[in-house]
């Protein structure tokens, strides 16, 4: 039989669509074509087949061979359809039966050596082959772990292509591994490693702010001298969080499978990205020939810490705006436009003057009014109106740091109990986070007249946008949840309303 198809399948953004890769041999000149829209990596792909099949102690068969990549009309990349058309040619050649590769998809990159290399992008094609009712998947063995992060389907992990060779001749695959045999992490597992808020000397408005918004999901803002500790805040709000859903960490996983950071390891966690301020607006928001999630998607269901946030170009943290209100980042390309998820909490960091030091009792700053206005003019207006939390972050006296060495703060697991019931409060009365309710649905959200009238007068008096009266009624009804009040009170409304009168407060 000159003919032979295997299953294989393509990502493109988080769509691992199927390809069936086709080989057919022909009498005539000996040559070898690869059509259905490849890649540069994916021409290449036949030196590496040949050189792979050669070393295995197989044949190359000297017949025209056409390897068709179906459908024809979307784009493959990357060398993850070696090994299927390596095992296309020796069944088309009759070197290999067909019987053994029935209904199973095979993905993995080949060595000139005949070794199956780990491809990126496997979480989500294991997770649509099972989808769609597949036999099975052979895999690389490098990737098994992550493979085995979904359940329900059988893997067939392969270290060489004569590895797998040898056992199709026996009439199998390598053993399969079952659901009930693989080693799972339980969500949470890496969360040892997050550095604990009880290290954080001081600093009550801050850490009552962390904690807020993580129960909400709010953004933040942290503006302070040197030295403050603002980063340190940063690094500690993971902590905070509850571990991932097992939908959400699939979800989350598969994003960093797609951008070949997979970490089998932090499956669960929530994950904490904390770019340098010299990134570009590609690097953020994403994007490639083939468009690859960027820093926005990469801290989906997590964080995304900014420091020096004035420092940032601004075509670079303006990409923000758009996911910081739809929870999804669009990319467009000339040939294709695709939407990765973004629904990340926005932590950012900036000194209050270009010297730092304005506002501080004991530093002088030598800022000019002229220097302040522009350095704060960096971040705009737009963005600034989108975060919730704006807080001072004040510098510690060195004589309350050493105090405070043996007595310690409030630790983050207690602090991750309360946000953990506040965020349970809020999915069962509104199915999603605070942070995440739509004008809509605040028109239902309990709040007294007292507390209403407040936050109108607020709003009046400092002359601040609809976006942020709707953003100040969230964070006050992320204060009540954290309370266990079931209505909000004006307390709760002066405190939301506290962390918006930034510009009115020395720093």
């Amino acid at each position: 039989m000159s003919l032979a198809t295997v299953a294989s399948r393509a990502v493109n953004a988080l769509a691992a669509d199927p390809v069936s890769v086709e080989v057919h041999l022909a009498p005539g000149l000996p040559g070898w074509n690869v059509v259905g829209l490849p890649e540069a990596a994916v021409r290449e792909a036949k030196d590496r087949v040949r050189a792979a099949i050669l070393q295995c102690g197989y044949e190359v068969p000297i017949r025209r061979i056409t390897v068709n990549l179906a459908p024809a009309d979307l784009p493959k990349d990357s060398g993850r359809f070696d090994l299927a058309m390596a095992l296309g040619i020796l069944m088309a050649s009759g070197q290999l039966p067909h019987g053994p590769l029935a209904g199973v998809e095979v993905m993995g990159e080949l060595s000139l050596g005949g070794d199956v290399r780990p491809v990126r992008g496997l979480l989500p094609s294991v997770a649509r082959a099972r989808q769609h009712g597949a036999a099975g998947v052979l895999v690389p063995r490098a990737n098994l772990d992550e493979a085995s992060l979904v359940d329900d389907i059988p893997l067939h992990p392969a270290d060489t292509l004569s590895e797998i060779c040898a056992a199709v001749h026996a009439g199998a695959l390598p053993a399969a591994e079952g659901a009930a045999e693989r080693n799972r992490l339980e969500a949470g597992d890496g969360a040892c490693a997050i550095p604990d808020l009880a290290d954080v000397t001081g600093q009550p408005q801050a850490r009552r702010a962390l904690e807020i918004a993580a129960a909400g999901a709010h953004s933040l803002l942290m503006i302070g001298p040197p030295g403050s500790g603002k980063s340190m805040l940063a690094a500690r709000l993971p902590g905070l969080l509850p571990p991932l859903t097992d939908a959400q960490a699939l979800e989350v996983g598969a994003i960093h499978s797609v951008a070949g950071s997979f970490d089998a390891q932090k499956w669960g966690v929530p994950p904490f990205r904390a770019p340098h301020h010299s990134a570009s607006a590609a690097a953020l928001a994403g994007g490639g020939n083939v468009p690859r999630p960027g820093e926005v998607s990469m801290s989906h269901n997590g964080a995304l810490f900014l420091d020096e946030l004035p420092e940032w170009r601004r075509d670079a943290i303006e990409v923000l705006r758009e996911p910081m209100e739809s929870g999804r980042i669009s990319i467009a390309r000339a040939a294709r436009a695709d939407e990765f998820p973004a629904r990340f909490l926005l932590v950012a960091a900036m000194n209050p003057c270009p010297c730092g030091w304005l506002g501080d009792p004991e530093r002088e700053c030598r800022c000019t009014p002229e220097q302040v206005g522009r350095y704060r003019g960096r971040v705009s207006g737009p963005l600034l109106d989108r975060i919730d939390l704006q807080i001072p972050v004040p510098r510690v006296p060195v004589s309350a740091l050493s105090a405070a060495r043996e007595s310690g703060g409030e630790s983050s697991a207690s602090v991750r109990r309360r946000v953990g019931e506040a965020r349970h409060l809020q999915h069962a009365r509104q199915g999603c986070l605070n942070g995440e309710l739509d004008v809509a649905a605040l028109r239902d959200v309990a709040i007294g007249a007292d507390a209403e009238a407040l936050l109108l007068q607020a709003v009046e008096r400092l002359q601040l946008s609809a976006r942020a009266y709707h953003r100040m009624l969230r964070v006050a009804r992320t204060a009540a949840d954290l309370a266990g009040e079931a209505c909000i009170g004006p307390g709760h409304v002066a405190e939301a309303v506290r962390y918006r009168d930034l510009d009115r407060r020395s720093v």
